[in-house]
C-alpha cells in the first residue's frame, strides 16, 4: 500500500505545484474550459433532439396507443441521454488533453524544468503530435470501453456485482485517467502506449494511488477543469519517479555537493538546463 500512498502524493504535489505557479494554474485551465463549454452545449443539444431520433428509430411505434408508446419512447430517450452523459464522463480527460497538447505539453515542460536535470522535447511538428494523441486516445477510450462492457455484465452477478465490480470500475478507470495524464510527459520522451501501458503496469498500486482519487473527483466535470493542470503536473512528477530520473538528479547533485540555486524563483539549476530531443 506504500505505493498507493506515493501515488496519491504525486497527484497532492501536482496540486501544489499549480498553487505556488499560479499564472501556470490559469494557463492549464484554458483548455479544460474550451472542452467544458463543447460538452455542455453538445448535452444541450442531445437533450432537445434526443425525442426526435427515438421517434425516428421507433417508427413501430407509431400506432402502438397510450401509455405504451410514451413509456417506450420516454424511456429510451432517457436511455440515449444517459449514455451520452457516459460518453462525456469518459472521454472528458481524453478530449481536453487532445484541445489543450499545447499547453498541457509547455505546463509539464516546466514541471521538469522547475525540478532540474534534462526538459525532452518530442522533435515532432505539432499535427503530429496532436495525431499521435489522437490515435493513442481512441486506443485507450476503446479499451476503457471493452472493460465497461465486461463490468456492466458482471454488474448482474447477485451481490459480487453490487460490491467488487464497482470497485474494479473505479480503478479500471483510475488506471486509464492516470495514463492519458502521464502520456504528456512520457510522449515527450518519446515512449509509445504499448511501452506506457508495461511502465504503469509496473507500478500498478502507484499508478492507481494516483488515478483512483483523481477518476472519483472527475465524475464532476466542473471539478475536473479545476483539477486538470495540477494532474498534468502531478503526473509528470510521477513519470520523473517511474523513470527514474528523479533518483538520478539527487545523484548528481549529490555528486556536486550543490542544489543549484534557482532561475527565477522557480528553478533548482544555476543554468538553464540542456533540452533534448527523444525522436
Amino acid at each position: 500500500m506504500r505505493d498507493f500512498g506515493a501515488g496519491f502524493g504525486y497527484l497532492v504535489q501536482g496540486q501544489k505545484w499549480v498553487g505556488r505557479h499560479g499564472r501556470w494554474f490559469g494557463f492549464g485551465l484554458l483548455p479544460g474550459l474550451v472542452t467544458l463549454v463543447l460538452y455542455v452545449g453538445a448535452l444541450i443539444g442531445l437533450g432537445y433532439g434526443a425525442d426526435d431520433l427515438t421517434s425516428w428509430a421507433t417508427p413501430f411505434a407509431d400506432d402502438w396507443t397510450s401509455p405504451w408508446q410514451g413509456l417506450l419512447r420516454g424511456f429510451l430517450t432517457a436511455l440515449v441521454f444517459v449514455f451520452g452523459l457516459f460518453l462525456a464522463v469518459i472521454t472528458f480527460t481524453a478530449v481536453t488533453l487532445l484541445v489543450g497538447q499545447p499547453f498541457y505539453e509547455l505546463l509539464s515542460e516546466q514541471v521538469d524544468r522547475t525540478e532540474g536535470g534534462d526538459v525532452p522535447e518530442s522533435g515532432l511538428p505539432l499535427w503530429r503530435e496532436l495525431w499521435i494523441s489522437a490515435r493513442d486516445s481512441l486506443r485507450v477510450v476503446l479499451r476503457v470501453a471493452l472493460y465497461g462492457v465486461l463490468l456492466f455484465a458482471c454488474g448482474f452477478i447477485p451481490v459480487v456485482g453490487q460490491t467488487v465490480v464497482p470497485v474494479l470500475g473505479f480503478c479500471v478507470s483510475g488506471f486509464f485517467l492516470a495514463e492519458e495524464l502521464t502520456a504528456v510527459a512520457l510522449q515527450r520522451r518519446g515512449v509509445e502506449l504499448k511501452e506506457r501501458l508495461g511502465l504503469l503496469r509496473g507500478r500498478r498500486m502507484l499508478t492507481l494511488g494516483f488515478g483512483v482519487p483523481l477518476a472519483l473527483a472527475f465524475l464532476v466535470p466542473l471539478v475536473a477543469v479545476f483539477l486538470m493542470p495540477g494532474a498534468v503536473a502531478g503526473a509528470t512528477l510521477m513519470v520523473r519517479d517511474l523513470r527514474g530520473e528523479a533518483a538520478r538528479d539527487e545523484e548528481g547533485e549529490g555528486d556536486d555537493g550543490m542544489d543549484g540555486g534557482h532561475i527565477g524563483g522557480e528553478g533548482r539549476n544555476a543554468a538553464k538546463p540542456r533540452r533534448v530531443h527523444t525522436r
